[in-house]
């Protein structure tokens, strides 16, 4: 396939293969490591960026690294506080560090400002603590009313 560029066109050309040696430590991780320690590093300059802190967030639950997740969703939810989805992470931290009541005042928070995702609710493992409780229920029938009083306004 050849290009065009203005009149003229361009011969395809082949490129040729590089590999890459990194010897820096710093490069020497996995990629899960790896990436905690780059999005670390953009956070240091800019420790508000949304993207990044929702991307570190969701790596460190991924890691097990529940306190460092719990402390990136305690700033997004203070960064983005109308934001039903980080009051949602916020709840599921809360629930894999075992603060069932905490994790239940986060999700009642995420339901109240339009979280409505029941399938990823009810199959989420993250709240897996919180489907022993009384709660868990009352939750699940309040997000069921919300969806299908949205249907009758349609």
């Amino acid at each position: 396939m050849e290009k065009m560029l203005g009149m003229h066109q361009l011969p395809q050309m082949e490129l040729p293969q590089y590999n890459f040696r990194l010897k820096a430590k710093e490069f020497n991780k996995s990629s899960e490591d790896f990436t905690i320690w780059f999005l670390e590093g953009i956070l240091e300059n800019n420790p508000n960026h949304v993207d990044c802190l929702m991307y570190l967030g969701n790596v460190y639950t991924a890691t097990g690294r529940y306190k460092e997740g719990l402390k990136v969703d305690q700033n997004l939810v203070r960064l983005r506080p109308e934001d039903p989805v980080a009051h949602y992470n916020l709840a599921c931290s809360y629930s894999l560090l075992g603060d069932v009541d905490a994790a239940f005042k986060a999700l009642e928070e995420a339901v109240a400002l339009g979280y409505k995702d029941l399938v990823h609710l009810q199959r989420d493992s993250d709240l897996e603590n919180l489907r022993k409780d009384h709660r868990y229920q009352g939750l699940i029938d309040r997000v069921k009313i919300s969806i299908n009083s949205m249907k009758g306004q349609s």
